[in-house]
């Protein structure tokens, strides 16, 4: 194995990250980016944000290029796979960060309000899978950014958010069962509260989350793109089973059973609910 390669191990390769414009999004785009890989990252109002990750990702030897496209519109979604595979003649990661979250009480919340969480966190999922897997070989990689609330809620107000994130879990485990026979792996990462802009760990939400947190601090978006990083990995491979891997600020829902990861360590079953709004 070359030098480069040894560097950059995912030199060659070519990742689509949704809603990467900022946040865990942004982060898991340069993280990436750094890894050798070519990222495509979709926006829905963030250019200038979205054309900052480009230039990061190009300063730093890589290439990229930033698409608008609101995870809820599925035509949007398509197009911007298949630009991503014109652009740079493949495809190997589909990263679905892309997501909303409109915190309301079942009673108050609007129909209009239920079907956009819904169209962007789990229909927007659905539709860059399916989009992606007419150029996914073996050897790829779907990676959902689910989270925590999909296995526990802690907060009034997160019902519909917290069904969507489960349905993403349960779809990951169907999908991982459907794709494994093509060597292409399947991987939900679950964060509790992470220090965004949009959920600040100086935030009025921030105390009560850190409050459940062990170490007593929120994550960092970094952190979880560290274990993006890991499951885009050509190591990361397994067999097809269903893993569920409770830590400090991550559940792991995968395909490979030997998902055991977490960026604090421990198995702590205290998670959190994230709290940002909206990554689209």
């Amino acid at each position: 194995m070359s030098r480069i390669t040894q560097e950059r191990p995912l030199a060659g390769k070519v990742a689509l990250v949704t809603g990467g414009s900022s946040g865990i999004g942004a982060a898991i785009a340069k993280r990436l980016g750094a890894d050798g890989a070519s990222v495509a990252v979709t926006y829905s109002k963030g250019a200038d944000a979205a054309a900052s990750v480009v230039k990061e990702i190009e300063r730093g030897g890589g290439k990229a290029i930033a698409i608008q496209a609101d995870a809820a519109d599925a035509d949007a979604v398509r197009n911007a796979v298949e630009r991503t595979v014109t652009t740079f003649g493949r495809l190997d990661v589909l990263v679905n960060n892309a997501g909303t979250v409109i915190p309301m009480k079942v009673e108050e919340t609007t129909l209009a309000d239920f079907d956009r969480v819904f169209a962007v966190n789990v229909r927007g999922v659905f539709v860059a899978t399916q989009a992606a897997l007419k150029h996914l070989k073996t050897g790829g990689r779907i990676i959902m950014i689910g989270s925590c609330v999909g296995e526990r809620v802690f907060m009034p107000g997160m019902a519909p958010y917290a069904a969507t994130k489960g349905a993403v879990k349960m779809f990951t485990q169907g999908l991982a069962r459907e794709l494994g026979a093509r060597g292409i792996t399947v991987n939900n990462v679950q964060p509790g509260p992470i220090d965004t802009d949009l959920n600040p760990a100086s935030g009025e939400w921030a105390a009560g989350q850190k409050a459940a947190v062990p170490l007593g601090r929120y994550g960092r978006a970094d952190e979880v793109a560290a274990l993006v990083e890991g499951a885009a990995g050509q190591e990361f491979d397994g067999d097809v089973r269903h893993k569920v891997s409770p830590t400090r600020w991550f559940c792991v829902t995968a395909q490979c059973s030997r998902v055991q990861r977490s960026a604090s360590g421990g198995d702590d079953r205290r998670e959190m609910a994230l709290g940002y709004r909206d990554t689209t």
